[in-house]
């Protein structure tokens, strides 16, 4: 399935999620916990010297060298090197009828830690991130040992080391393991593939496909595609292949395509949402300027002023179908058709039709992202009319035509974009915040 939305995390925005990463995973690390060890060994004319090291307790874990970066047909892969840890503990020996105790400190130093990740989508459309591999190698560990008997200390100090290296090198990579599951693949999981917009639309952000590594980016397509609370009803057309231009310049690059936006215009029409109501009350409001506009009321035929005398007016303007945009290098535009039915309002409160009116206006859009959020307004030319369906002649239309024009500036634009001023959320995952946004549009 072609996405209606890509994104494209770039190798400096893997460098600034990955500084946050790796201060996680120090943290992780320094809590490890390790066995206690115990053994035995025979020493030339002295016999067998048992030994036991408790109470081992991890100080520090530091990771100062390390890098991340996207491997073509793998995922990511993450290279740690020169890293160093601390430890202490407590030891006691027993030879004979000798017996001696104290504690003992430990560095590991020259450690190189390599993690490949795989990155997926589960049925729901979320995205996944495991552990495909993970190899740790430990060059140097050194135990230091309080007491007085040093020489006995240095017949099995060998074989400790050997043993914390085997230890230290299968739990780092099993802490890795646990970090990414309950740390990375949680926080993956915050980043919402579906959102309610309002009572009537919500946004469907789920993954297509895998996300796929390039030598420099990491791209992923989403469906991007709005869709109806109520009764979600398959879109009548389907989304272009979309891809995002050649450039790895900034952190993070969001790519929407036709299909997104008039997916919106698909969905808010299905709601029912792209329908507005006009009467004489409203357009003499003393908070409208129409009335220093209009002298008169809504103007109509005057065989229909004989057949409904001194009755008040009512226009309920619709769009018969979906608006459809066209995105370009010059912008966003659309020519929507919007039908203008009017009715006389009876003495009973029922409507009796007058005629209907179709109208197609010249619309661009302005859009910006501001707060994490699509936001956007639209300005109009003037309307004009197409044709009169119903009625008699084409007495009046060339006014109503002028009264559209001052609707529209004045009652149905500014709830156009009071509603694009509020904006459409942007998949981002928690605690993530845009800076220096730049919009551009391409064909």
């Amino acid at each position: 399935t072609n996405p209606g939305f890509v994104v494209r995390i770039t190798q400096a925005g893997l460098d600034y999620a990955h500084q946050h990463g790796i201060t996680i995973l120090e943290k992780e690390l320094a809590q490890l916990r390790l066995p206690d060890m115990s053994g035995d060994f025979r020493v030339l004319r002295v016999g067998k010297v048992r030994y036991e090291l408790s109470r081992l307790r991890l100080r520090s874990f530091h990771l100062p060298y390390s890098r991340i970066s996207p491997v073509p047909n793998v995922g990511l892969q993450v290279s740690i090197s020169n890293a160093f840890a601390e430890l202490d503990g407590d030891w006691r020996v027993k030879m004979l009828f000798v017996r001696d105790h104290g504690s003992f400190d430990l560095k590991v130093e020259n450690v190189y830690i390599k993690i490949s990740l795989r990155l997926g989508s589960d049925t729901t459309g979320k995205p996944t991130v495991s552990t495909s591999d993970c190899s740790t190698r430990i060059s140097k560990v050194r135990v230091l040992f309080s007491g007085k008997f040093g020489w006995l200390y240095n017949l099995f100090h060998s074989a400790i080391e050997s043993k914390f290296r085997k230890i230290l090198e299968g739990k780092v990579c099993d802490s890795i393991a646990e970090s990414v599951h309950n740390d990375l693949q949680t926080y993956t999981r915050t980043l919402p593939v579906t959102a309610r917009i309002d009572a009537r639309t919500g946004i469907d952000y789920s993954f297509v496909a895998p996300p796929y590594a390039t030598a420099q980016s990491l791209d992923t397509g989403l469906k991007g595609e709005f869709y109806n609370l109520a009764h979600r009803s398959t879109v009548p057309f389907s989304p272009l292949p979309l891809s995002l231009p050649s450039d790895h310049d900034r952190m993070v690059y969001f790519g929407a395509s036709n299909y997104f936006f008039n997916t919106a215009g698909f969905a808010y029409h299905e709601a029912g949402a792209l329908v507005f109501e006009i009467t004489n009350a409203m357009v003499f409001s003393p908070r409208s300027s129409v009335l220093c506009c209009c002298a008169h009321p809504l103007p109509v035929p005057m065989q229909l002023e004989q057949m409904y005398p001194d009755m008040p007016m009512k226009l309920r303007l619709s769009t018969p179908s979906a608006p459809f945009l066209n995105i370009g290098p010059e912008g966003i535009s659309l020519r929507p058709v919007v039908d203008v039915q009017a009715y006389a309002i009876l003495p009973n409160s029922s409507l009796a039709p007058l005629f209907l009116l179709s109208l197609v206006r010249n619309v661009s859009a302005v859009i910006d992202v501001r707060s994490g959020r699509i936001v956007g307004s639209l300005d109009v030319g003037r309307y004009r009319g197409e044709q009169l369906l119903l009625g008699r002649g084409r007495w009046g239309v060339r006014m109503l035509q002028s009264i559209m024009n001052i609707f529209a500036s004045d009652i149905l634009l500014p709830r156009l974009n009071a509603r694009l001023e509020k904006g459409f959320p942007l998949p981002l995952p928690d605690r993530i915040r845009l800076s220096n946004t730049l919009v551009r549009f391409h064909q």
